[in-house]
């Protein structure tokens, strides 16, 4: 199947990247891209982008050399209550959210916790995607989560960069697996993330692709490969 976007992509801005965002926009092009989502961290990772950044971001044209741009952010779940590091004044001048769990914003809990923090990022109405729920370190009920998933219309990540061989994350391919199986079971959708931090890994799902061929996963089920997938879960006419 041909990609269409790649929705979780990080620049300079956000402290560990190696980027800007022309370059990334540049290899899109080569790599014949439609759609390129731009998400800095947010602020509350360390090295992450100023508030100001997102704010800002409206200044950015919504098409650039023949690529859709859209501007979005990996916002941070800070508790197990859910609430990310992006006030609403912000995130309204976005197209998307991606929240994630990273260690040094929130500690790993219980199963219990972990899974209540992903259900209240998913319930906060502005969150579009959680970023990488791949991690053992933060176990989580993976059945329920992937049914709010489809209750709430937040798409569930498989992370490419998660299931890199020297990836620090623990428990990747067994997680992503079950995250898959599950998905295939309730017909919940899912979105490829490249978590390009380099311009030259834009668009590489090959990662993904491999998990989601050991468990057979349907292509109809990845919203990457669809524009009717990528509107239904942006809310808008993007293609």
């Amino acid at each position: 199947m041909k990609i269409l976007a790649d929705l979780h992509n990080h620049t300079v801005a956000s402290g560990h990247a190696y980027s800007t965002m022309e370059e990334l926009i540049s290899r899109a092009v080569k790599k014949k891209i439609k759609i390129l989502g731009v998400s800095d961290h947010a602020p509350g990772l360390p090295g992450g982008a100023n508030i100001f950044h997102f704010s800002n971001m409206f200044i950015v044209p919504r098409e650039i050399d023949g690529i859709i741009l859209l501007k979005g952010a990996e916002a941070n779940i800070m508790d197990y209550e859910g609430n990310i590091d992006m006030p609403f004044r912000s995130i309204k001048r976005l197209d998307y959210v991606i929240a994630s769990l990273h260690p040094p914003c929130i500690e790993p809990g219980t199963k219990e916790e972990n899974t209540n923090a992903i259900l209240g990022a998913m319930k906060n109405g502005r969150v579009n995607i959680i970023g990488h729920p791949d991690d053992s370190r933060y176990p989580m009920d993976y059945e329920t989560i992937v049914q709010a998933s489809k209750l709430y219309n937040v798409a569930l990540e498989i992370n490419n960069t998660s299931l890199r061989r020297d990836s620090y994350r623990q428990g990747v391919h067994e997680n992503a697996k079950t995250i898959l199986n599950l998905c295939k079971k309730y017909e919940v959708k899912v979105i490829f993330g490249s978590d390009s931090h380099i311009s030259y890994d834009i668009g590489n799902f090959s990662n993904c692709t491999q998990v989601a061929e050991k468990v057979n996963f349907p292509d109809e089920l990845v919203i990457n490969y669809s524009k009717e997938s990528i509107n239904e879960l942006l809310g808008e006419e993007i293609l």
